[in-house]
Parts: C-alpha cells; structure tokens; sequence
C-alpha cells in the first residue's frame, strides 16, 4: 500500500525525456496504482570525496511526481523502434511527456488500462449522484395535513 493508499498495480523502472535542452532519457522507478502514475528519482550515492571528508547530509525526500489521472487526456503509442516502445502521456492542460520502456514491459498498455478504469469509475459516479439528485427531487414532499 502506498501513502494515498492506493495499491501498486504495476512497478519497475521507466524512462522519461528531459524537458531540457538536450531532452536526455532520465530512468524513474515508476509505481502505477489505480489512481494515476507515481514517477520516483532513483536514489543516487554521493560522490565518494564527500563520503571521507564529512557526512553527508540526511538526504531531502525524493521528489515524487504524480501524474493523476484525472489530469490525464490520453496515452499516445508513438512508435516501437528496436527493443523500446515510445509513448507520451497527454496531460488536460496539454503538457505532453514522453517515456519509452522495454517493449515487453507493456507500461504503456497497463497505463492506459488503469486510466480507462478510473475515468469509468468517475463516470459511474457522477451517474449515481446525479440519479440520487433526480430521486430526491422526485420525491413528494408531505407537508402538514
């Protein structure tokens, strides 16, 4: 269970390009769960100089990034090419981001089986509270006799 308290449907590790200049290809341990994507930075030893002259200090916790899917349009399949699968994950203000897996690892496939899942169970959501609405609108109001 995570700290949302949403279990992990899939875990492993994903690339994602940069937003920089050069767009480089960072790794993320990456945690699908049923409510969206979890990006982690991996944990990176200091230099060794540093580890000699003083400790190191307590490390800020890793910069979690999660990607919602209520904030999520659409997983784009862009192209296979060798042994990766490239995608972009369309966020709802437009921001694209792109990540590219090992072609067996199916990240691309699971990420867009669980945002389907979520946005029919917001739908059936919505569905129930607004017949709820139209119940009790319904309902005959006994007033004094």
């Amino acid at each position: 269970m995570l700290e949302s308290g949403c279990k992990a449907v899939k875990e492993g590790v994903l690339e994602k390009r940069s937003d920089g200049l050069l767009q480089l290809w960072k790794k993320k341990r990456c945690i699908l769960t049923e409510e969206g994507l979890l990006l982690i930075p991996p944990k990176q030893p200091p230099p060794p100089q540093q580890q000699q002259q003083q400790p190191a200090p307590a490390e800020p916790a890793a910069k979690i990034k999660e990607l919602h899917f209520s904030n999520m349009k659409t997983v784009d399949c862009v192209e296979r090419k060798g042994k990766y699968v490239y995608f972009t994950v369309v966020m709802a203000e437009g921001k694209e981001i792109d990540f590219r897996c090992a072609q067996e690892q199916g990240w691309n496939a699971a990420i867009t089986l669980q945002m389907v899942q979520y946005k029919n169970r917001q739908a059936i959501l919505a569905v129930r509270s607004t017949r709820q609405k139209q119940q009790h609108l319904a309902q005959p109001h006994h007033g004094p006799r």
